[in-house]
């Protein structure tokens, strides 16, 4: 395998991971709730939520397995806080992902069918 070919499966594997952990109301919510503040312990992300202690560190455990948050260990307790670099990083990944899937592919398809009418013109 070539190491472009490596690095941009790298690079979707990466995105899909991401997403995948977009992929739940919970998860989003941690995220603006980590975002409003630098750091956050999971008590305080607990409290703003109605979900359970374990619950929430297990959402927490797939955002930071995705890269997209942070965290250390205190004691008995878990201090989380948002990868700003990360989610940009996501947000340059997005703005790819979408000019890539949004293109408009009429131009090309119209510029073959002329050239495939003018060989066969030809012939």
């Amino acid at each position: 395998m070539k190491n472009g070919t490596r690095d941009e499966s790298e690079a979707t594997e990466r995105l899909a991971l991401r997403l995948r952990a977009l992929g739940h109301p919970a998860r989003l919510r941690i995220l603006a709730a980590l975002a409003e503040i630098n750091a956050c312990q999971c008590g305080d992300i607990v409290r703003e939520l109605p979900l359970a202690q374990s619950t929430v560190s297990e959402h927490l455990r797939v955002l930071k397995e995705a890269g997209l948050v942070r965290g250390e260990t205190n004691g008995s307790r878990a201090c989380y806080c948002l990868d700003r670099d990360a989610m940009r990083q996501l947000a340059v990944e997005f703005d790819r992902l979408f000019a890539m899937i949004g293109r408009d592919k009429e131009p090309a398809r119209k510029a073959r069918r002329a050239q495939m009418r003018g060989n066969e013109a030809r012939t």
